[in-house]
C-alpha cells in the first residue's frame, strides 16, 4: 500500500536531517494518512478512502466529498477518485 493521500495526492518527501553542527543525514516525510469513511450526498453511499488531515479539512471546507470532486484535478485523484467523480457528474447531469 502506498503512501498517497488518494484525493490531493501527497506523498513521501524526502530531506536532510541538519544537526546544530550542520552534519546532514536523509530523512522522509511522511503524509499524515488516515483511513476515513466519507459520505456522497449525490449517490447516497458512503465510500473508504486513505486520505490525508489535510485533505480531510479541505473536504470539510468545500462542503463535502461531492463538492470537493467536482472541482478537483483528475491529474491528483488516485483511480478510484477519478472514477467516483465521473459517477457523481453522471448523477448530477440527470438531475
Amino acid at each position: 500500500m502506498s503512501r498517497v493521500c488518494e484525493l490531493t495526492g501527497k506523498a513521501v518527501m524526502s530531506g536532510n536531517n541538519v544537526s546544530h553542527a550542520l552534519n546532514r543525514t536523509r530523512r522522509k516525510f511522511r503524509p499524515n494518512l488516515t483511513k476515513v469513511t466519507l459520505m456522497s450526498d449525490v449517490l447516497g453511499q458512503s465510500v473508504k478512502m486513505r486520505i490525508s488531515a489535510h485533505a480531510l479539512r479541505s473536504v470539510e471546507h468545500n462542503g463535502g466529498l461531492d463538492n470537493f470532486l467536482v472541482k478537483a484535478s483528475d491529474l491528483k485523484l488516485s483511480l478510484k477518485a477519478r472514477r467516483l467523480k465521473k459517477n457523481i457528474k453522471t448523477k448530477l447531469a440527470v438531475a
